[in-house]
């Protein structure tokens, strides 16, 4: 099974009894110029895992915020391979696991064998392939295993017991449980059914479980972290950094009992 910088950061958060913050960014947003700077901002408000978002113009699993950062990145003609190289460029001052969040789409325009070698190169430990099917994977997923680069699932509200032992059988990485029936963007509350859903997929999953769409502030990712081994936040950071507004990012991660890298 494959393993990657993503498995130690999960190792080292258990070790401690803390649970991992993810923060997800459009990439390009605001200019390929500023991904760096985005990066180490993140590091430094005490993200564990950093999600970016590669800008696409179908987006059909994202809210409102994210379909505009989209907007904003493909106004500049930012795509994928710009991505890639940017990052090849950074990926030594980056210590964050970097986890592509994708449409399968601008990876065929690039080819399978190519963009997982390009994203090896790049630093990039996961990849998140809301498109693409658990009965679809395996053309890309071979390509992606030869250069040690997880293929991270997503297991839905609608996701039976079945359907999650089945997404649980041979996941990598961690299980990405999206917490509402829709499209990313802040929500007030999660219903009943959020955590239970979470406490299933939980008992059933050999990897670290994370709840991602929806998480707007500290309680709630609090909340959430109770029922998982970490929360995605995205729509609200992105919001924030387009904002100008980045210091208050540190604000919506819970404090861990380790200080903060």
């Amino acid at each position: 099974m494959t393993k990657t910088k993503i498995d130690d950061v999960f190792n080292k958060l258990k070790a401690t009894g803390d649970k991992a913050f993810i923060s997800y960014i459009m990439a390009g947003d605001g200019g390929l110029d500023k991904l760096k700077g985005q990066i180490r901002t993140l590091e430094e408000s005490g993200v564990d895992i950093i999600e970016l978002g590669i800008p696409f113009s179908d987006p059909v699993a994202d809210g409102p915020v994210i379909q505009q950062a989209a907007i904003r990145a493909l106004e500049q003609n930012i795509s994928l391979q710009n991505i890639l190289d940017e990052l090849k460029n950074i990926k030594d001052e980056i210590t964050a696991p970097i986890v592509l969040m994708t449409y399968i789409n601008p990876i065929l325009n690039i080819g399978y064998s190519e963009f997982a070698r390009d994203a090896a190169e790049s630093g990039v430990s996961g990849i998140i392939l809301p498109d693409v099917p658990l009965e679809e994977e395996e053309d890309i997923k071979v390509h992606l295993s030869e250069h040690d680069i997880a293929l991270i699932r997503l297991v839905t509200l609608t996701s039976d017991e079945d359907r999650i032992r089945e997404l649980s059988e041979g996941a990598e990485g961690f299980l990405y449980a999206v917490t509402i029936k829709g499209t990313t963007g802040g929500r007030k509350s999660f219903g009943e059914d959020t955590y239970s859903h979470l406490e299933k997929i939980k008992s059933i999953a050999d990897v670290p479980v994370c709840a991602g769409f929806g998480v707007s502030n500290v309680e709630m990712a609090k909340q959430l972290g109770s029922y998982s081994d970490g929360v995605i936040v995205g729509s609200k950071i992105v919001e924030l950094l387009h904002k100008g507004e980045d210091g208050k990012i540190k604000d919506l991660i819970p404090e861990k009992s380790t200080a903060v890298k």
